[in-house]
């Protein structure tokens, strides 16, 4: 356990140890700490002297990881010691040291800028996918962090938060917002316990729960679907847990979940770019239990449900969501802008409406009701993957001619990546299998482990458009059917984490 007293005097010794060896405003460094108590001691002491940090999940491959750094320019690389090994050359000119191994800090590459942090100086960059393939760079301000505090702390209703008794558990990453920003801060600003698990383990998630005394967990859509799985005990509601908030719960187990375990999951909706400028929970009665209902718009964040053509879509029609902050600065709340990459900062935005991408319904009372995900981003156990990011890797092995990859539904995962692979010669009649495996096997090594794909299915064309394009349309409606049907083949058992 680490009190708030033992932070603060760990924090300042780590902002005085990173200013001396020359680390200052300007300078980005790369956290490798996983959901460690480091994690947070070495964020906020960087913060403390305007130093922004870049989160990088361990999961990430050397080629991806070569991305991360050279896109974000980061100047210094902390990491874990198990993550150190492979890491060091994977950052190219970016040295990482293990800080937790007691290395010595070298000493800033370059001088810091001659500025004090403020509200709008960058706290954190945080990576998200799109539909172009590479993932883009969301920067995220003091003010932005500290926003989503606030708006927890603020929202009330079966969210309202007790000062200085609340423990929330998560096993999100830090590498996420909700983790990092929604789930630390409204601790840090209440004076709760941030209980970081390393990753979601069911068969000891309830042991967790009940030795940490947790009162609040957070959780994605694939969690109360596992947990549903083990067999009813005596002790389903044995914990002191007030709710849960999250997002993406079967429709079918929310009801059930709520019943066996004892606490409400309130669904809940937000995007890394729109923080809490725009974000909606079901945190009120009526919650509308299983119709992925995420409540309706606060006071202080305004919605608009648009057609493809840019009008208005009439209750309970879909649409696409579009927000915005209410007041006078739509943007109040929302992400700064995508790293060195105007072109697609502007086009996220339309006429001070955030584009979303996600396609919802809005009935007569208000309540929004998530349907799908206009963009191209398969959501597998709450990650996003970009389709053409993994066709890039997938298109160098030497047996694909061609590859279109999107979301296949899953019971337990939500979407799981499905590729349709046009074969540069005829695939030998009993050696599908054996090829897919293959093709799998190598894309491991570029991509991390949820990311590739778990069902290949070998076609003699892919769907095209008039003008040559891939029909993602047409693809997503093959995708439905392919799983369990002769030629496709499962590889889920080849998606390990790797050593």
């Amino acid at each position: 356990m680490v009190t708030y007293a033992t932070a603060v005097a760990e924090i300042a010794r780590l902002a005085a140890e990173y200013a001396t060896a020359g680390y200052g405003p300007g300078h980005r460094i790369g956290l490798m700490l996983e959901n460690r108590p480091a994690f947070f001691m070495h964020w906020l002491a960087l913060n403390r002297i305007g130093v922004s940090v870049v989160p990088l999940n361990p999961d990430l491959r050397p080629a991806e990881l070569d991305y991360l750094c050279g896109h974000s320019e980061i100047v210094l690389g902390i990491a874990a010691l198990p993550h150190l090994m492979g890491l060091r050359d994977a950052g190219g000119r970016v040295g990482f040291v293990t800080i937790m191994a007691g290395d010595r800090l070298p000493c800033a590459p370059c001088p810091a800028l001659d500025a004090s942090p403020n509200g709008h100086s960058e706290c954190a960059l945080l990576y998200t996918s799109g539909t172009t393939g590479r993932p883009k760079g969301c920067v995220l301000s003091n003010e932005y962090y500290l926003r989503t505090g606030r708006w927890y702390n603020a929202i009330g209703g079966i969210t309202a938060l007790r000062a200085g008794k609340e423990r929330l558990l998560t096993p999100l990453p830090m590498s996420h917002v909700n983790a990092m920003a929604f789930s630390t801060l409204a601790m840090i600003l209440c004076g709760g316990c941030i209980i970081p698990l390393d990753r979601f383990h069911p068969r000891s998630w309830w042991d967790s729960v009940r030795k940490s005394g947790a009162t609040i967990v957070h959780y994605l859509g694939v969690m109360p679907s596992m947990l549903l799985a083990a067999p009813a005990s005596g002790f389903d509601r044995g914990h002191h847990v007030r709710f849960g908030f999250g997002a993406g719960v079967d429709r079918r187990h929310h009801h059930v979940f709520e019943q066996r375990f004892g606490f409400p999951l309130l669904e809940a909706w937000s995007m890394t770019e729109t923080g809490a400028g725009g974000v909606a929970i079901a945190h009120r009665e009526p919650r509308h239990v299983g119709t992925s209902c995420f409540g309706r718009p606060d006071p202080w964040m305004l919605v608009r449900v648009v057609d493809d053509a840019g009008g208005p879509s009439p209750p309970d029609t879909l649409g696409e969501l579009l927000v915005r902050a209410a007041g006078p600065d739509p943007h109040a709340g929302f992400f700064t802008e995508y790293l060195n990459d105007a072109e697609a900062t502007c086009a996220a935005w339309d006429d001070g409406w955030f584009r979303t991408g996600d396609i919802v319904r809005q009935d007569a009372e208000g309540f929004l009701l998530f349907v799908d995900r206009k963009k191209n981003v398969i959501r597998r156990s709450g990650e996003n993957i970009s389709a053409v990011e993994v066709e890039s890797v997938l298109r160098r092995h030497p047996c694909v001619a061609e590859v279109a990859v999107a979301a296949a539904a899953d019971p337990i995962r939500e979407e799981e990546v499905l590729a349709c692979i046009v074969p540069r010669t005829p695939i030998p009649p009993g050696q599908a299998a054996e090829t897919a495996a293959a093709i799998v096997t190598a894309a491991l090594d570029d991509l991390s482990y949820f990311k590739v794909p778990g069902w290949v299915a070998f076609v003699e064309a892919l769907p095209l458009t008039a003008s040559q394009k891939i029909s993602r349309g047409e693809l997503k409606a093959i995708a439905r059917d392919l799983p369990g049907s002769p030629g496709c083949i499962d590889t889920r058992a080849l998606k390990k984490r790797r050593a």
